[in-house]
């Protein structure tokens, strides 16, 4: 890709390097953009996946500026966090339609909804949106604890006869929601979540991956360079025919 300053593959994973974290996200948007209006070129639609975020703002401001034609997009997300409504600063929800949705209005958006009376009928249901179709392209990140959605060490599955389920977030997770701001305290973050998992996050046709930032050095070096396992995983992304892995310098320092 242009201007990355490093690339290499890691089995199955292309890994690109960028100087900073602004050229990384627009690289990855113009990734994002060519691979969603080809798909619509090609089949007339298309169905994709986002995610949250600080990682991800970057790459957001970039996208909302290249043409798509939004109105032939159905759009997904990873995860919501339980017991949230969708008004909470912190809501996935929210972020998302504040830097995305309501600016490029996809045809459809389609939300886990954090504050359903019953969690386990609400996994049913935005399991049944996701298997109505192939998804053509997931963009997710990585956590500091190596977590792709919400699947945290502890409750990851690389085999999970699910698509979506709830899942008791672990420390470290709850540890980076708060030390990115999105809660006053730790108290203040939710233990538990609704999550697409690992298995619907494969099921993809395509998977962009976009990690900045210098306190994910040591996820994205256990997650390319360690084991497969659920210790790490992120790591399961190298098993993918289709994947890209973003990166500004500082994520890939110790790689």
């Amino acid at each position: 890709m242009t201007n990355a300053i490093q690339q290499k593959k890691y089995d199955q994973c292309d890994v690109l390097v960028y100087a900073n974290a602004v050229a990384l996200g627009e690289a990855a948007a113009k990734y994002t953009a060519q691979r969603i209006q080809s798909t619509i070129d090609a089949q007339g639609q298309a169905r994709v996946i986002f995610a949250t975020g600080a990682s991800q703002f970057e790459f957001l401001q970039a996208l909302v500026k290249h043409s798509i034609a939004w109105d032939k997009v159905d759009a997904f997300h990873l995860d919501e966090y339980l017991g949230i409504a969708d008004d909470h600063p912190a809501s996935f929800r929210l972020y998302l339609k504040q830097r995305l949705f309501d600016l490029v209005k996809p045809r459809t958006v389609n939300l886990l909804n954090g504050t359903a009376d019953d969690p386990e009928a609400e996994c049913a249901r935005y399991s049944e949106l996701l298997l109505q179709d192939e998804i053509d392209l997931a963009c997710i990140g990585i956590g500091e604890n190596g977590h792709i959605a919400f699947n945290d060490p502890p409750v990851a599955d690389f085999h999970d006869p699910k698509m979506v389920k709830v899942v008791e977030l672990d420390e470290a997770c709850r540890r980076q929601q708060h030390g990115e701001g999105w809660f006053p305290t730790l108290n203040d973050v939710p233990t538990h979540a609704l999550t697409l998992t690992v298995t619907a996050i494969l099921r993809s046709k395509a998977i962009s991956c976009v990690v900045p930032d210098e306190r994910k050095a040591p996820a994205v070096k256990a997650a390319l360079s360690g084991p497969v396992e659920t210790a790490c995983p992120a790591s399961i992304l190298r098993s993918h025919a289709n994947v890209n892995l973003w990166l500004d310098q500082p994520a890939s320092s110790l790689l």
